[in-house]
């Protein structure tokens, strides 16, 4: 059985807007912006990470806290941690000998809620 276009999901012909096509070429994103943003979405990808960024948004927590509340060494919190930091999406303060960990900024938790809001209305 022949399969139609639809089927195929791919074009037979181009029938592209010229000028809508270099509009939108020329606007398209650095590799450096999108490798970056490709990293930080792999980092929300994994659900250690997405965990800890919840309960980050309830309040700043020690590395300590955070693998009782998620039944982990603080070892395999700490490596979690570091990526995070690494992409901006948490900071840390130290008070005495403890490193208190918060989200970086509202926008982390803006993608976090997005992103539930977005499985919650599938």
């Amino acid at each position: 059985m022949k399969k139609t276009n639809e089927e195929k999901e791919i074009c037979d012909v181009s029938a592209i807007d010229v000028d809508s096509f270099n509009e939108i070429k020329s606007s398209l994103l650095e590799e450096e912006k999108i490798t970056r943003l490709s990293e930080t979405f792999k980092a929300l990808s994994d659900p250690t990470r997405l965990n800890i960024i919840y309960v980050l948004s309830k309040t700043p927590l020690c590395v300590c806290d955070i693998a009782q509340l998620l039944d982990m060494t603080q070892s395999a919190i700490s490596h979690h941690l570091r990526i995070l930091r690494n992409l901006k999406l948490v900071k840390f303060r130290k008070e005495g000998k403890m490193v208190i960990y918060s989200l970086d900024d509202d926008h982390v938790l803006e993608l976090f809620n997005q992103g539930l809001d977005h499985v919650k209305h599938q």
